[in-house]
């Protein structure tokens, strides 16, 4: 199950959240979904229970939230900003 990384400090405010990477020092915004799913992620949610609470909170279709939250996971995996396999518990998951 992927985890935000340990240098990872995370602000919220009603807009999304903002990510501060202090090992690099990027900053990253986030709008209400993005930061939905990494508290989610913070419950050690698994990727498939993300999806279908998403899906529920937002009203919008599982399989599009699927596709995007997999993309979302990806990139902040690109950035460095996830610890864990991303691809692997997915898979397991669903």
């Amino acid at each position: 199950m992927p985890a935000i990384s340990r240098s990872i400090r995370l602000s919220k405010s009603a807009d999304g959240g903002v990510l501060l990477d202090v090992n690099q020092g990027a900053i990253f915004s986030l709008n209400t979904v993005g930061l939905r799913i990494l508290e989610l992620l913070q419950e050690e949610q698994s990727t498939a229970s993300v999806v279908g609470r998403i899906s529920r909170e937002f009203g919008a279709p599982e399989q599009l939230v699927r596709e995007d939250v997999e993309d979302f996971l990806r990139s902040l995996d690109q950035h460095g900003l996830l610890e864990g396999p991303i691809q692997a518990s997915y898979d397991s998951a669903i």
